[in-house]
């Protein structure tokens, strides 16, 4: 799934987690989590294992990314998870 920069920002804002900290569940730096958020609306360019790592740090905070294709949502997005 692509995933573009906004998504990674919001993501971030739904669950209150600073760059820094998510860097750190992901084990990358907080550069690279600014360098990827600055994509915006643009799809993320990075390595396929960087942002596996982000995104799965940001899914075990209770992220769904919603994809291009899920148009009964409006498009690309996050929300967060509902609880049981």
């Amino acid at each position: 799934m692509a995933i573009t920069g906004n998504q990674i920002r919001a993501a971030r804002s739904l669950v209150g987690m600073e760059q820094i900290a998510l860097a750190d569940k992901a084990g990358v730096s907080a550069n690279t989590i600014r360098n990827m958020e600055a994509f915006g609306a643009e799809r993320v360019k990075v390595r396929t294992g960087t942002l596996d790592a982000v995104t799965d740090a940001l899914r075990g905070a209770g992220v769904i990314f919603l994809d291009d294709g899920d148009t009964a949502n409006g498009g690309p997005g996050v929300r967060l998870r509902t609880k049981p």
